[in-house]
Formats: structure tokens, sequence, C-alpha cells
């Protein structure tokens, strides 16, 4: 199954966002930051990378939904999808 094109856009600038926060963690690291500082931005590295790889998976199953409802159905229940995914990054 391959990932949507409008998904890996999507995915693509989550992944930008979150190799640019890890530049940054390299930065804070060899500068000498307050660990607590160090901690909380690679916590929000790990939910950019959950996110990246819950948009993947919210595209496969939209796949999935495809085959079986409507625009109007499939749209709801990728959100839908996309939302209980997202609740658990």
């Amino acid at each position: 199954m391959q990932v949507e094109e409008n998904a890996t856009a999507d995915v693509i600038k989550r992944l930008r966002r979150a190799e640019g926060q890890i530049r940054g963690v390299i930065a804070m690291l060899e500068s000498g930051r307050d660990c607590a500082d160090v901690v909380t931005q690679l916590a929000a590295v790990s939910r950019a990378l959950d996110r990246a790889g819950f948009k993947i998976i919210a595209s496969g199953l939209e796949q999935c939904v495809n085959a079986e409802s409507g625009d109007a159905d499939r749209k709801a229940n990728l959100e839908q999808m996309e939302k209980l995914f997202l609740s658990l990054a």
C-alpha cells in the first residue's frame, strides 16, 4: 500500500520540523544547556515523529475505507481515525 500524495506532503512537513528540532537538541547539548530543557525538546521530537507515523497509518486506513465507502463517509472516517491515532501520540 502506498502513502497518498496529500498525506506524503504532510508527513514530509512533520519530518522536516522534527529534523530541525533534532538539530536544536544537538546544539543544546553542545552548548551545555540544562538537561530539563534538552529532555523537553526530545519529547517534542518524539511526538512529531509519532504524529508523522500516525499520519502514514491513517493514509493506509483511508485506502481500506475507500474500498467500501462513499466520498463523504470516507472523509469523515479518515478524520475520526486520525484524531484517535493522534490522541495516542
